[in-house]
Order: structure tokens, then sequence, then C-alpha cells
């Protein structure tokens, strides 16, 4: 009896422990099932369901196998996967938010009523030619298998529960929002950019005034929610406010919960396209922050991307900034240098305005962020001075094109955090400008592109080829596209390592690295991609 006990135990642990992993990819999917479903049609032969499909056919060939010993097989592997489980390392562990504890709970609860019910059912009966033990383990070993299911079941079934409940935390944010008339909200959209532009309007902005920031990636609904019920304050006078979409109506919403009087799109590129489609969906939603402008708003527009260029607004004021495409521009960014020390620019405005500065970030992807931050600034009175005195102070924002220097002497660019067109050719850029040693990019390439994931990935592996000396390629998602990109440029092939993982994308820069080099760490695949 105490034998069948503990097997169950063990068993009964896995199951609930099994499902940590599906919670985690369905909050990295927004808790949406069609696009946790998208991740996980691929992946639902993976090596580590398998392991449990072998345990269950070996509970189901009781003629190979004495069903006490099998049971105890698979208890020990059951327990090894318990090991493992919490020794594995994920870029984004899950994050035990109270929905996914009630999640969590839920789920749970539903594997182990089925688990007691069926262990009770059976205990010291025998099923056709089953063992009850092999039956109420086996049953483990399926809903391990299903998991995913058993989650999804879960999350239907809480969806009205957590309507509920958000619309009550929508409703107390709208009220803590209305209490503040005074309060300016910022919004800041765009394909990418959007979270430099905040931070860099955040600190020219905090010269002048007392601002509150969205933090982190809190870029969602619930996210800025959130921001307002925990972290804003009765006497924050702007609240600067980045809004992320993967769908249509994504900026609307958020739009209908804040209300900016001000917006910045950054950039309308490829990015989503798996969710969005096309282009002008990408474009249609980002100006959805700009449609919901009030008519004595204002709007600051990228005009470097065509689709934002070329996009009319008739509801509110509009000002236009650009770098590579000044024409129909209110405030362009020129005389751009790039030094040991970071760069110097000059934006220039209408009625002669002329405001040189310098930063200690690199790229003209960060340059025109700025010019961003510093049009809005103008427009809230902020003096020539401060924004002077603010972008010579800007930090590098960690992952994005920060830089640092290892104690042998080796520069490393980190640019983890960009998975996008421009930005990836603007960081291969940067590094090109590095000439003391070895030039060298580990890359797994950019995601959510659609139907231009391959275009566009073999564009920048021939890109890489011909500006960089070194060439690792990490993974096997974009490995195709970028290796046959980089061929094309004519690179030498001796100098292209294809690894498998970052881990050993390290060991071959253990072997390759010398005083003088520098790295360029461009992108970091999420969990949700090999």
């Amino acid at each position: 009896m105490v034998y069948f006990i503990v097997i169950y135990v063990i068993c009964a642990i896995y199951m609930v422990l099994n499902f940590k992993y599906d919670l985690q990819m369905f909050q990295q999917n927004s808790y949406r099932p069609d696009r946790y479903w998208k991740w996980l049609r691929p992946n639902t032969g993976s090596s580590w369901r398998l392991v449990d499909v072998a345990c269950l056919f070996l509970l189901m060939a009781p003629q190979l196998l004495d069903s006490r010993l099998a049971v105890f097989i698979v208890a020990i592997v059951s327990l090894s996967k318990i090991f493992m489980i919490f020794r594995r390392k994920y870029k984004k562990p899950l994050v035990m938010t109270r929905r996914v504890w009630r999640l969590y709970v839920l789920t749970a609860v539903l594997a182990l009523g089925g688990a007691v019910a069926t262990g009770i059912c059976t205990w010291g009966k025998s099923v056709g030619i089953y063992s009850g033990a092999s039956v109420t383990v086996g049953y483990m070993m399926l809903v391990s298998i299903f998991s995913w299911a058993v989650m999804l079941l879960a999350h239907y079934l809480l969806v009205p529960v957590e309507k509920n409940i958000q619309r009550g935390y929508i409703n107390d944010a709208k009220r803590i929002l209305r209490s503040m008339p005074d309060l300016r909200i910022v919004g800041i959209t765009g394909s990418y950019g959007k979270t430099s532009t905040k931070h860099y309007l955040t600190r020219i902005l905090s010269e002048e005034f007392d601002v509150l920031m969205t933090p982190g990636s809190f870029n969602t609904p619930m996210g800025v929610v959130r921001t307002i019920r925990e972290y804003m304050k009765p006497y924050n006078q702007i609240f600067v406010c980045e809004m992320g979409a993967k769908q249509k109506g994504d900026i609307k919403e958020i739009c209908d919960i804040v209300h900016p009087e001000m917006g910045i799109v950054t950039a309308v590129g490829p990015m989503h396209l798996e969710s969005f489609k096309t282009i002008e969906n990408v474009r249609d939603t980002k100006f959805e922050l700009v449609d919901a402008l009030p008519a004595d708003g204002c709007a600051v527009v990228n005009n470097d991307f065509e689709p934002s260029a070329g996009r009319e607004v008739t509801n509110t004021r509009v000002l236009r900034y650009g770098i590579t495409n000044p024409e129909g521009c209110d405030y362009v960014a020129t005389d751009i240098r790039y030094t040991p020390d970071g760069t110097s620019f000059v934006v220039a405005g209408p009625d002669g305005f002329r405001l040189e500065l310098e930063t200690r970030l690199l790229g003209e992807c960060n340059v025109s962020d700025i010019l961003a931050a510093v049009v809005i600034a103008v427009q809230l009175g902020v003096s020539a001075e401060k924004i002077r005195y603010a972008v010579a102070t800007i930090d590098q924002v960690e992952h994005r094109l920060s830089i640092k220097q290892t104690p042998g002497g080796v520069t490393i660019i980190d640019d983890a955090f960009n998975s996008n067109p421009a930005g990836s050719k603007m960081a291969v850029d940067v590094l090109a400008h590095f000439k003391g040693g070895k030039r060298i990019i580990v890359t797994p390439g950019m995601i959510e592109l659609g139907s231009e994931q391959y275009s566009l990935n073999q564009a920048f592996g021939k890109y890489i080829g011909e500006n960089l000396d070194i060439a690792i390629v990490v993974g096997e998602y974009n490995r195709d596209a970028i290796v046959e990109g980089i061929k094309e440029s004519g690179f030498d092939e001796k100098n292209l390592h294809i690894v498998a993982s970052f881990n050993e994308a390290q060991e071959h820069l253990a072997r390759l690295l010398a005083p003088g080099d520098t790295v360029l760490y461009e992108n970091d695949l999420p969990d949700t991609f090999k």
C-alpha cells in the first residue's frame, strides 16, 4: 500500500509541475489561445512529451513488464523530470502573477481531481488486463502528455472571472486618471524604437516635470492599468505611456483607457506580420494612437518610413521628423558624427530652430528616437539648455546597443532586445565602425516577419557578410536564410560558424577573441523559438 502511495505522489507532483512550462508559453503568447496554438502545433511532439508517451506505452503493455515494475520505472522517470524542471533555466521565466496563480490552481485541481477519482475507483482492482496502479499512473501520464489541453480548459473556464477582474482594474485606473485632470499623457508606439524613445523622453522631461513612465515591458492594456494603479502618484505631472500591439485594436484599447493628448509614432515596419498579415495593417494599428488624439493635441510622426510618411492626419496637429527622408519634415537631425565617446548631431526645426546635441549613445536609430523625444520636449516648453544637458546624460538602455569593455580588452555591443530589419542593420553599421580588431556578430536573426521572414533574414545575412569579419549564427529558426545571405556576399566561409545555442557560441568566442576585438550580440530569441 505504502509503495503505491509513494508512486502516486511522485507522479502527481510531476503532473502538476509539468503545467508550469505550458503556463510559461501561454503567458509569453499574451494568454491568447490562437497565438499559443501557433506555437504549440510544431512543439506537440517534443522530446519531453515523447518520454511521457513512452512511459504510457510501458504501462499499457503488461505482457512485457510486471505492473509493479512498470509503475516504479515511470515514477523514477517522473522523479528525474521533477529535478530537471527545477534546474531548467529560461531567458524569460514564468512570472507568477495573480492571474497565473488562478490558472495554475484550477489546472492542478482539474488534473488532481481526475487522478484522485481514478485512484479511488481502481484501488486494489483490475481493469481488464491492467492493474489499478497502471491505470492511475497511466492517467497521470496521459494528462502530462496533453497538459496543454487541461491548461486551456482551465483558461476557458476562467474567462468570465478574468474579464470581470480586468474590468474592475480598468475602471479603477480610469478613476485615478479622472482624479488628476492636470496630468498630461504622452503615448508612444511604433514597430520598434518605442522603449528607447520612452526612456529618452522621460529623461528629458524629468528636467522640468515630475514624470511617470510605464516600466519594463508594461505596454499592454493591463500593463498600463497596473502602472496607473500601482505606480502613479497624485503629484505626477506627465505620464509617458508605451503602447505595444500585436493585432489591430490593441493600441485603441489602451487609448480608450488613458486618453493621451500627445503621441509619438516611432516607426512603421514589418514587425509581427504573422498576426498583422500586411504592412498596411501595421500602419493602421500604430496610427490608432494618432487617431485617438484630440483636436488640440499633437502627433509626432517618423517620416523616415514610407507607410507613416504617406499617412494623412486630419484630426489633430502633426509634426513630422526624420533623418533619411527630410522632405516634408518639421524637425530633422543633421550633421550626425560618431566618435569613440558617442554621437553629436544638430536638430533643425521651424522658424530657424537649431539645437546642437551630444549623446553617449551610438547609432542612427538612437538619434532618431532622441529626435522624437526632443520634439515633444520642445512642445512642452522644456528649455534648450535642459534638453542639451539631459541628452548628454542619457544612459544606455540595457540590451539596446549598450556598449561595455571587458577586462581582457574586448568591446561588447549588447543589442539583444532588437529584432527588426532597421535596428539590426544599424547595429551592423555601428560594429563596422570599429577598426581595432576582429568584428564579430552573434545572432539568431529576426522573428515575426511573416511572409518576409526568409527574405529579410537573407538580406541581413548578406549585409553581415559585406561588413563584418566573423559571423556566428545561432539556432535553426533563421539559419538557412542568414547563411545563404552571408555566402552570397562572398564572405570567407572559414569565418562563418553555425552553432545550436548561445552556450556553444560562447565556446567559439572563447577560442576566437583577442584584445581589441568587438562582439555584437544581435537579438536573443525568446524561449518560444529554437
